[in-house]
């Protein structure tokens, strides 16, 4: 069974999934980033591949794609350094990362990477759904990848439902119209959005991300759905602390209270 599946199965709330960008804040932090976050509890991990011209990204992720970029960060070292994850974590690892460098890697080839090093699922914010529904759903599903898809407060109920019947593993709730970045809280036109998604009765769970920075966002994500996906809070944790494992403390703990 796919280890998102499994995840949604033993835990249907209160779901932290955590991204950061490989090769940032240094190269090599990719695995020892993964392993932390796996140690202290995180239930899903995002891991950011670095791109020139991240259109859905905030000013912290851009930044951290762009020195990642400096350190040397590209998707055959990415693959080199997650040659053996799997011995080391159990916890489900979702790549995600812009259309264009995958395609210049190959996505056939970029799918059988990603099942050897026991990736689980696939997020591709500027893939089309069309797109994928034509010309790469058969590389996913032979390799066994979750396709996520992203919705937003804009999405119809119609292309909502045609991504909860065609991908797999879970709905990505964009939270606003926005890029990546922290919020304060979500208003009240925020939470109508997660109410009438909710009101679809969804074949998937759902996560919600952008803008999750504190208790108070991640609760109200947990609330609407099945938890929460935070990305620039911990990436630029990892930009000013001294350790990694400091970097995980704090994010835990600003978020959960624990």
């Amino acid at each position: 069974m796919n280890r998102i599946d499994r995840l949604f199965q033993q835990k249907s709330k209160n779901i932290l999934s955590v991204y950061f960008t490989a090769g940032y804040p240094n190269l090599d932090d990719t695995v020892p980033i993964i392993r932390s976050l796996e140690e202290n509890g995180v239930d899903l991990i995002e891991i950011g591949i670095p791109f020139s011209d991240p259109m859905a990204d905030g000013p912290v992720i851009q930044a951290s794609g762009t020195e990642a970029l400096r350190n040397g960060m590209s998707l055959k070292v990415l693959f080199r350094q997650l040659d053996q994850i799997r011995t080391a974590v159990e916890t489900p690892l979702v790549l995600m990362g812009y259309l264009n460098p995958i395609l210049q890697f190959g996505f056939d080839r970029f799918c059988a990477e990603a099942q050897r090093c026991g990736i689980d699922g696939l997020i591709i914010p500027d893939l089309p759904f069309a797109e994928y529904m034509r010309e790469y759903k058969g590389s996913t599903e032979k390799y066994g990848l979750h396709m996520i898809m992203l919705i937003t407060p804009e999405t119809s109920e119609e292309r909502i439902r045609l991504i909860d019947e065609n991908t797999g593993g879970f709905i990505y709730m964009v939270s606003s119209a926005s890029v990546t970045g922290a919020k304060s809280g979500f208003g009240e036109e925020n939470l109508q959005y997660f109410r009438r998604v909710n009101g679809m009765n969804l074949r998937h769970p759902r996560l919600i991300g952008f803008g999750i920075s504190n208790k108070a966002t991640f609760d109200a994500a947990c609330d609407h759905a099945s938890g929460a996906i935070i990305g620039s809070k911990f990436v630029s944790l990892l930009g000013g602390e001294e350790s990694v494992e400091a970097a995980v403390q704090k994010l835990k703990k600003s978020v959960t209270g624990s």
